[in-house]
């Protein structure tokens, strides 16, 4: 089961916007999203809360929390349009998402190292483990920042913070051979977790 495709409008299909937050100057800007899944995603809000809480003087958060309870967070909103994913993922100095492979992609497409926390089926946060089988191989490629406790989540956006250029991807700006390599790899990966979980779609393939 593969995320097709982030939607960034709410249920009613109105368009919505990036939430200004007041104050003075923050060392950076964290984009949070968890997808427009069904499933809540209450666990990852409430992490993002107890860090914010003693951290609000050093980022602002813009969390996307979907179908998740709203969190007490001035930069909360419930679904973005595609226009204001694009901005907000163009600001962010860290992204932080769930495990769904289109909200990776497009978080590596603007040249982010997302810091990954996967949906738990355990915990009925998605109906199966494929976002944590996904997230896993991942991150054994380099590709993501995986995050499957509440301190190891604490402990990339503190790293992140203190240098985010490690949570940055170089590209060739005359080519752009690194992010399709890159893009080229997840495929890859996404196709090895569908033939193992399906073995019988791999020699249909192969008999063609």
């Amino acid at each position: 089961m593969v995320e097709s495709a982030l939607s960034n409008t709410g249920p009613t299909g109105v368009a919505a916007r990036i939430p200004r937050q007041r104050g003075g100057p923050r060392t950076g800007t964290i984009l949070v999203a968890v997808g427009t899944d069904r499933h809540r995603f209450d666990r990852l809000i409430g992490w993002l809360e107890d860090w914010h809480a003693a951290a609000a003087d050093r980022a602002d958060l813009i969390v996307q929390y979907g179908h998740s309870r709203a969190p007490e967070l001035a930069g909360a909103i419930d679904f973005l349009d595609h226009d204001a994913l694009q901005q907000a993922m163009q600001r962010a100095t860290l992204v932080v998402c769930h495990g769904g492979p289109a909200t990776i992609l497009e978080a590596r497409r603007h040249r982010h190292l997302p810091i990954v926390v996967p949906r738990d089926p355990t915990l009925d946060e998605h109906v199966d483990d494929h976002q944590m089988l996904f997230a896993r191989r991942l991150a054994d490629a380099g590709l993501i920042r995986l995050c499957q406790s509440r301190t190891a989540l604490f402990e990339a956006l503190e790293a992140g913070l203190r240098a985010p250029a490690s949570f940055g991807i170089t590209a060739d700006a005359g080519t752009d051979t690194a992010r399709l390599a890159a893009v080229a790899r997840v495929g890859e990966i996404i196709e090895g977790l569908i033939s193992s979980a399906n073995p019988r779609r791999v020699l249909s393939r192969r008999s063609r």
